[in-house]
């Protein structure tokens, strides 16, 4: 599987250090100013792609607790 010319099997994927081995992951990987994401237990399956800039920007709310339960 492809998307577009980045091969994704060719990519170093990676879980959270603190990830479980329950199978509810998902894996990162950056590639040509993008970070890629898939589901860890379909990983011929769909990817989402975001921007490096939007990842840090999601990261920075997240460590703000801009999703935490009743902040949303």
């Amino acid at each position: 599987m492809s998307l577009g010319s980045l091969e994704i099997g060719g990519l170093a994927w990676r879980k959270a250090r603190r990830s479980a081995n329950n199978g509810a992951c998902v894996e990162l990987a950056a590639a040509n100013g993008q970070i890629l994401i898939r589901d860890s237990q379909d990983q011929n399956g769909p990817v989402m792609k975001y921007s490096e800039c939007s990842w840090d920007l999601f990261i920075a709310n997240a460590k703000m607790g801009q999703f935490d339960p009743g902040s949303l």
